[in-house]
């Protein structure tokens, strides 16, 4: 931990203490402790539930706190509004972005920060010495909707900056960024926390916290369960800290096998919207039975898509799509599912169930015409919740029984009970759309574990996500995709980290090797 002149060690820069929060009557926080000195990057752990986010928003003044008190410096402060916390020099970085895509990057950060006639010269060259002064590569004069993602937090980062905020919250700050952008960042939280600033860092992945952090709190179940410095844990430990469970082990190897026939076949699949750069541009690829197919690539290039047009739900404006050597480029998405297409979205919200709906209900939402429980239009509700009750429990789905809504459960466990009807309801294929965003370790392993389960049972299977490390430990082959292209495809063996993270830049194969 860095030192700093005139800075009593012995007096936390922020302190939280015996912080409390209820919903109704679900415990968020209990007694929560928890403390951050300047210079010093904390590392909050937990899985989804844990209270970890809460406790955050309570010190940003998004909640409020039912119990406790907040102290900055031994002083104790009163945070009710954002406002609040800005005034303390408290700023937060919320997972996902807030920018107005039409307006500049200087248009943006000033955006409520100012007063009476603006300079805009003066305020746009304020801002790129600001950008200049920490590396940031962005133009102060570009539109959001020009930048790319990884620019993009740049500019929520720019924003806080501005502020002059000396505590900066990160929620979930790598979800979207390459490996070359995370060690870009990696590198900026370094800086700022060794000027005597502090950073309070949320994540689940565990590399990036033994990468970054000073001292780690692992949270669970709204209580703090771990304070330990990064010298004195490993990721083992703090894993068994974080679950209250024993994780199930990959079988990877036992998974693994020769693929068989080719499945799904795709052939310059291109859906170009009129007047309008193309979402999907001369898309080729085979995936084959037993073969697991990764998607690659940072979000918004073309993979919601490309799983939007294999479903049914969006129309290709040219190629052609054969799944068992059917032509199904132009059949209806029931069409898709009778021919055996399993689709796990990547927004179980929009598009995955219907929240007010019971859980059986959303059984029947995928396959109200199955002759299982379907007879001349009348649903037998008996079969169809005996059905429901044996998919919760093969899956360990945490829930009342299957008249439960679907609102009513967390949100790993409304995944599981995803993954579990379209695994049980398809044939020979099957889509995961990023179906461990937003999960804890548990309700991943339990993903991962159904998704080689189905591999051994040679369904052919493709697997769009943006977490290299499920890539990497699933996938046969992976495809890079690029702005609506496809960079290369690779067996994974033949990619490492540096490699995908170039591709997926927008680097050739070519110029990658």
């Amino acid at each position: 931990m860095v030192s700093f002149q005139g800075n009593d060690m012995s007096t936390p820069f922020f302190e939280l203490r015996n912080i409390s929060k209820y919903f109704a009557k679900v415990i968020a926080n209990k007694d929560v402790s928890l403390s951050v000195e300047r210079g010093e990057v904390l590392a909050l752990l937990g899985e989804n539930g844990a209270g970890k986010s809460t406790c955050m928003k309570i010190l940003y003044g998004l909640y409020q706190a039912d119990e406790g008190q907040i102290y900055k410096e031994g002083e104790l402060i009163t945070i009710k509004t954002p406002r609040d916390a800005i005034h303390h020099r408290i700023s937060m970085i919320q997972q996902h972005f807030s920018l107005v895509s039409a307006h500049t990057v200087t248009e943006n950060i000033i955006l409520g920060n100012a007063k009476g006639r603006i300079d805009w010269k003066k305020a746009q060259q304020d801002i790129q010495r600001l950008a200049d002064r920490y590396g940031f590569n962005v133009d102060a004069g570009k539109k959001i909707q020009d930048l790319t993602v990884g620019e993009q937090q740049k500019v929520e980062i720019l924003k806080s900056l501005y502020l002059d905020a000396n505590l900066l919250i990160m929620d979930e700050p790598t979800a979207v960024l390459t490996p070359q952008e995370i060690d870009t960042l990696m590198e900026f939280v370094r800086e700022y926390s060794s000027r005597g600033n502090a950073v309070i860092f949320i994540t689940h992945k565990l590399k990036e916290v033994m990468h970054v952090a000073n001292r780690i709190i692992v949270m669970r179940s709204g209580r703090v369960h771990g304070n330990v410095l990064k010298e004195e844990t490993n990721e083992r430990e703090l894993s068994r800290m974080m679950i209250e469970h024993t994780m199930q082990e990959l079988d990877t190897a036992q998974a693994a096998g020769k693929p068989g026939k080719v499945s799904l076949s795709v052939r310059s699949l291109t859906v170009a919207p009129r007047r309008e750069v193309p979402l999907l541009k001369n898309v080729t690829f085979d995936i084959h039975k037993g073969e697991i197919f990764g998607i690659a690539g940072v979000s918004g290039n073309g993979q919601l898509e490309l799983c939007m047009t294999l479903c049914g739900a969006m129309k290709s404006t040219s190629g052609s799509v054969h799944l068992d050597d059917q032509d199904i480029t132009h059949l209806s998405i029931r069409k898709r599912i009778a021919l055996g297409m399993g689709y796990v979205p990547s927004d179980r919200h929009r598009y995955g169930m219907v929240m007010d709906m019971s859980l059986s209900e959303n059984m029947l939402l995928k396959a109200s015409y199955f002759s299982t429980w379907n007879r001349n239009g009348v649903v037998n509700r008996k079969k169809l919740a005996e059905t429901t009750s044996s998919i919760l429990k093969h899956y360990d789905v945490k829930a009342s029984g299957p008249g439960a809504l679907a609102r009513e459960l967390s949100g790993g466990n409304q995944q599981k009970v995803i993954v579990g009807r379209e695994v049980e309801f398809c044939g020979d294929f099957i889509i995961f759309d990023q179906p461990t965003r937003g999960l804890d370790l548990g309700a991943i392993n339990n993903v991962h574990t159904a998704i080689l389960k189905e591999k051994k049972n040679n369904k052919a299977i493709m697997l769009v996500s943006t977490e290299l490390s499920e890539i990497f430990a699933l996938c046969d082959r992976v495809a890079v995709f690029y702005k609506g292209e496809i960079q290369g495809i690779f067996r994974t063996s033949e990619l490492d980290s540096q490699k995908i993270g170039l591709l997926m830049a927008g680097y050739t194969h070519q110029e990658v090797i």
